[in-house]
C-alpha cells in the first residue's frame, strides 16, 4: 500500500542489500552468485555513491533464511529509515516455484535452506507484503533467480512517453526485475563479463550507462527494460526476465547527477525572481513491451467501446460505474472536515483525492480527447456529478474547500485532452457546464462548472505551498498540478513537449473564462486564477511572453477562434479582446519580486 503523502524531489539516504549465494547446505551449488553480487555492491558504492555502511553485503554463509529476513525487515524501522529513501534489494541465488490453488507462488532459497521444507525457504510475497512496512519511497528489488507468483500491477510504461525527474521523485514505487519465469532454467555463467551470469553482465553494463536515457539519466525503470531487452535476445540465453511494478508509478533513479545540476541552475537564481521549476524530462526506452503485458483496464475499455455505436448502452453503463465508484472514493466520511492542517496531512490528502479520481480521470481524458457531439453527455455527466456530490456544510474552511479540488484535476485533465485534439465541446463541457452550487454565485440555481471550483479553492490557493517542493512557488497549485497530470495525459496521448504549451493554453483559457463569468462588465476590476503563464509573462527565465502570444494570436483570428463558436465569451471576439486587455493589465501590476 502506497504511503499517501508526497514527497520530495530527492533522496536523503540510499541503502542496498545484496544477497549472493554460491555454497548452498543442501541444494547444488552455484559458481557466479557471489561474484554478481559483489560486483553490484561495488558498482552502487563507487559509482551511485551509496554509502559504504548503508550497503550490506551478505555472501554464502552469512545469508541464511534468518539473516536475511532480519536484514530486510531492519528496514521497517522508521527511526532509522526516512520517507525519502531508496532501498536497493540484489539477489543471486536459487529460486524455486511451487504450484498452489491460486497459481504459482515463487521462493528464494536461503544458503540453509531445504527445498522439501517450504519453511525454510523465503516466499516471495512475504518480502512484498513486509515492503509495505518500510517507510522509504522507493524499492528495486533485481533478483537473479527464476520463480513464479510475481503480482505486478503495471509492467510497463508505454515506450517512448516522457516523465519528470522530479515528478517520478515524488511518487511512491516499488519495482522488481527476475532473471526468468518459473519454468526457465538461469544461466549461472555465460555472461558477456567474464565470472558473471547473462543475467548479471547485462545488469552491470545498464548500470555502467549502457541503460542511461536522457540526459544519461539512469532510472530503475530505464534498467529493467534494457536487461529484458539484451537476456531476452542473447543467443546464449533461455530465459526471458520479467519485470514491472508490485506497487505504486514513481521511477527508483540510480543516478541522481541531474538533481545536483537541477539545485544549482535553481541556486543562481536570485531569491527575488519567481523560483523557476528547473527539471528535466525522462524519455522512456523504446524496448518492446514484455509480450504479457495487461492493458490499464479502463483505457481499455473505453477505447474499445467508444467507436462502437453498438456499444453506445455499454459505455454509458461503464463510465455510470466509474461515477459511482468515485462518488464512494470521495465521500465525507473518507475526508472529513476537522483536523490541523498541517503540511503533512495537507499533502496526504491532495494524493488521496488524486487516488480517488485516477480511474475517472483516465476515461475523463480520452473522452475529451476523442468524443463525438453525440457523446459529450457522458463528459457532461462527469463534471456534473463530482461536482454536485454532496460535501460537508461545518468544519475547517482548508478541507471544506479542498472538497472541489477533484473538479479541478478532472478540469484540467479534460481541457488539456480536449485543446490537444481541439475538440472545443469537450472543453465547454469542462469549464461551462451549469452545475447546483450550495450557495449560487450568480443569483441563478446553476453556474458554469469553472466559476464555484475556481472560487472555492481560490480561498486556500496558498495551502498549496504545502506541498514538498511547492514552498517557494509563486503559483504552487498550478506548478503542482504541471507534474501531477503530465505522465497521466502523456500515458494516453502521447504529448512528449507538447504538453506545457498545452498545460499554458488550458491556464489561459481558464483564467480568462473565468475573468469574463465573474462580472459582467469586463470594464470593471477582472481577475482570472493566474497560473505559470503569468509569472512566464514577466520573469526573466521564460524566453517569450505567453500570454501576450496567446491574445494576439486569438485576435487576429477573430470571429474564427474556435471556442467562440461553442459559447465561449458570449460568441463574441470583441468579448474576448475587452477581457484579455484587462486581464493583461492585472498581470502587469502583479510584482512577483
Amino acid at each position: 500500500m502506497a504511503n499517501p503523502a508526497l514527497y520530495l524531489p530527492e533522496y536523503a539516504e540510499s541503502r542496498a542489500l545484496i544477497i549472493g549465494i554460491n555454497k548452498y547446505q543442501n541444494v547444488s551449488p552455484l559458481i557466479q552468485a557471489g561474484n554478481d553480487a559483489q560486483a553490484v555492491a561495488d558498482t552502487l558504492i563507487k559509482r551511485f555513491g551509496f554509502p559504504p555502511g548503508n550497503v550490506q553485503l551478505l555472501l554464502d554463509a552469512s545469508a541464511t533464511r534468518e539473516a536475511i529476513m532480519r536484514a530486510f525487515l531492519r528496514y521497517a524501522d522508521q527511526s532509522n529509515v526516512g520517507r525519502d529513501d531508496r532501498i536497493l534489494v540484489f539477489f543471486a541465488g536459487h529460486g524455486h516455484t511451487v504450484s498452489g490453488r491460486r497459481g504459482e507462488i515463487g521462493y528464494l532459497v536461503p544458503v540453509d535452506a531445504n527445498i522439501d521444507d517450504l519453511a525454510s525457504l523465503i516466499r516471495w510475497d512475504d518480502l512484498t507484503r513486509n515492503a509495505d512496512l518500510i517507510p522509504a519511497k522507493h524499492m528495486l528489488f533485481l533478483m537473479d533467480a527464476c520463480y513464479g507468483g510475481l503480482a505486478l500491477t503495471r509492467t510497463v510504461i508505454p515506450p517512448n512517453s516522457m516523465r519528470f525527474l522530479k515528478d517520478m521523485l515524488q511518487r511512491y514505487s516499488r519495482q522488481v526485475l527476475t532473471a526468468g519465469k518459473a519454468n526457465e532454467v538461469v544461466s549461472d555463467s555465460g555472461g558477456t563479463r567474464p565470472g558473471h551470469s547473462i543475467f548479471t553482465s547485462y545488469l552491470l553494463d545498464g548500470m555502467d550507462g549502457q541503460a542511461a536515457v536522457t540526459g544519461g539519466i539512469l532510472t530503475g525503470y530505464g534498467l529493467m527494460a534494457y536487461v529484458y531487452e539484451k537476456v531476452g535476445n542473447d543467443p546464449q540465453s533461455h530465459q526471458t526476465p520479467h519485470f514491472g511494478f508490485i506497487d505504486g508509478d514513481g521511477d527508483f533513479i540510480l543516478d541522481t547527477s541531474a538533481l545536483a545540476s537541477l539545485k544549482s541552475r535553481s541556486r543562481s537564481a536570485s531569491d527575488s525572481e519567481p523560483d523557476p521549476d528547473f527539471d528535466q524530462f525522462i524519455k522512456t526506452p523504446a524496448f518492446a513491451s514484455p509480450p504479457d503485458q495487461e492493458p490499464e483496464e479502463t483505457g481499455a475499455t473505453i477505447k474499445r467501446l467508444l467507436p462502437s455505436p453498438t456499444d453506445r448502452v455499454r459505455l454509458d453503463d461503464f463510465v455510470s460505474g466509474l461515477l459511482r465508484e468515485t462518488a464512494e472514493n470521495l465521500s465525507p466520511q473518507k475526508f472529513p472536515t476537522s483536523g490541523p492542517v498541517t503540511n503533512e496531512e495537507f499533502s496526504t490528502r491532495v494524493q488521496q483525492y488524486e487516488d480517488a479520481v485516477a480511474k475517472l480521470m483516465t476515461a475523463t481524458i480520452l473522452l475529451a480527447r476523442w468524443a463525438s457531439a453525440d457523446q459529450i453527455y457522458l463528459l457532461d455527466n462527469i463534471f456534473e456529478r463530482v461536482a454536485e456530490l454532496d460535501k460537508p456544510g461545518a468544519g475547517t474552511v482548508v478541507w471544506l474547500r479542498l472538497y472541489w479540488y477533484p473538479v479541478l484535476t478532472l478540469m484540467y485533465a479534460a481541457g488539456i485532452a480536449a485543446l490537444a485534439s481541439r475538440n472545443y465541446l469537450s472543453l465547454r463541457s469542462a469549464l461551462l457546464l451549469p452545475v447546483y452550487t450550495r450557495i449560487p454565485l450568480r443569483e441563478q440555481d446553476k453556474s458554469p462548472v469553472v466559476l464555484p471550483t475556481i472560487a472555492e479553492l481560490t480561498e486556500i490557493v496558498d495551502q498549496f505551498k504545502k506541498l514538498p517542493g511547492m514552498e517557494k512557488k509563486y503559483v504552487p497549485r498550478s506548478e503542482h498540478l504541471y507534474k501531477r497530470l503530465q505522465p497521466i495525459l502523456e500515458d494516453q496521448l502521447f504529448l512528449g513537449r507538447r504538453y506545457e504549451e498545452l498545460f499554458d493554453e488550458f491556464e489561459m483559457i481558464l483564467a480568462l473564462t473565468f475573468a469574463d463569468l465573474r462580472d459582467d462588465d469586463p470594464r470593471r476590476h477582472v481577475w482570472g486564477p493566474p497560473g505559470r503563464f503569468a509569472w512566464k509573462e514577466r520573469g526573466r527565465f521564460s524566453d517569450k511572453p505567453v500570454f501576450t502570444n496567446f491574445i494576439n494570436r486569438v485576435k487576429a483570428l477573430g470571429e474564427e477562434w474556435a471556442p467562440l463558436k461553442v459559447g465561449f465569451f458570449r460568441g463574441s471576439a470583441n468579448r474576448f479582446a475587452s477581457v484579455a486587455d484587462a486581464y493583461k493589465q492585472l498581470l502587469e501590476q502583479i510584482n512577483w519580486w
